[in-house]
């Protein structure tokens, strides 16, 4: 977990400052497209929403912006975009998984595939490494002021899996369809949520020297820079002073 929730936390603070200049906010918009296309365009009966809404707007995406996405996903425009996935391992052996959503699947299949190649990995087939990742919804609390084990018993009381201490805060592992309700109760005990998403975590990860998680974050911030690409998910161990210098 501990990789994975690095990462996380220095690809936000990343995206905040990218999201002034416009770079995530096609990403955020598909994000509420496919929710939409997914459970239709009311947040309060369709919670992926709520959430790829909550994140468009910790970026500063306009609220004008938000409605017309929800708009158009709410019609029959054509250009239609579907969620893909893709698997393969990276330098070192390191478990990648990327999921894009694209109106064009030969165009995002040839750029992740030629990505992979270029940089050191290989593309995979379907279920190659999806063995070893689960998906969970994460919520994220400041840890500051607050004792673990009773941030943790609150959790796990709430219907969470699981939690972790990292850096400042405290990353609570819940089922996807569970991640509302988690959310509601910890909310009603007091404790404020920074951050709420979907991801997903390898069971087993591979430890990287400093030197060779700098070659694995170039492949996942390269993948992460395509328009189509929503989610890079790796296995990969990432050693502080590598994300230090992100």
């Amino acid at each position: 977990m501990s990789g994975h929730s690095k990462w996380h936390n220095i690809r936000l603070k990343k995206g905040k400052v990218d999201a002034q200049r416009g770079k995530l906010f096609t990403k955020f918009s598909r994000d509420i497209y496919m929710a939409v296309r997914k459970g239709g365009p009311d947040p309060e009966t369709n919670f992926i929403l709520k959430v790829a809404i909550q994140r468009s707007r910790e970026v500063n995406m306009p609220a004008d912006n938000i409605k017309r996405v929800i708009e158009k996903a709410s019609g029959n425009a054509e250009g239609d975009y579907e969620e893909v996935t893709y698997e393969g391992y990276g330098p070192h052996g390191v478990a990648i998984i990327v999921e894009a959503a694209t109106n064009n699947r030969n165009r995002t299949a040839a750029d992740v595939r030629s990505t992979f190649s270029k940089l050191g990995g290989n593309l995979g087939e379907s279920g190659c490494v999806s063995w070893n990742f689960t998906r969970y919804g994460v919520l994220q609390i400041k840890s500051e002021g607050l004792d673990e084990d009773e941030v943790l018993m609150a959790a796990l009381d709430a219907g969470a899996q699981d939690m972790t201490a990292e850096d400042e805060s405290f990353q609570v592992l819940t089922e996807p369809n569970s991640l509302h309700a988690v959310k509601d109760a910890l909310e009603k005990a007091g404790y404020t949520i920074e951050d709420v998403s979907f991801s997903q975590i390898a069971k087993d990860t591979v430890e990287l020297s400093v030197e060779q998680a700098r070659g694995v974050l170039r492949l996942i911030e390269t993948l992460e820079d395509f328009d189509d690409v929503q989610n890079v998910y790796s296995n990969a161990d990432i050693p502080e002073e590598a994300l230090e210098e992100e």
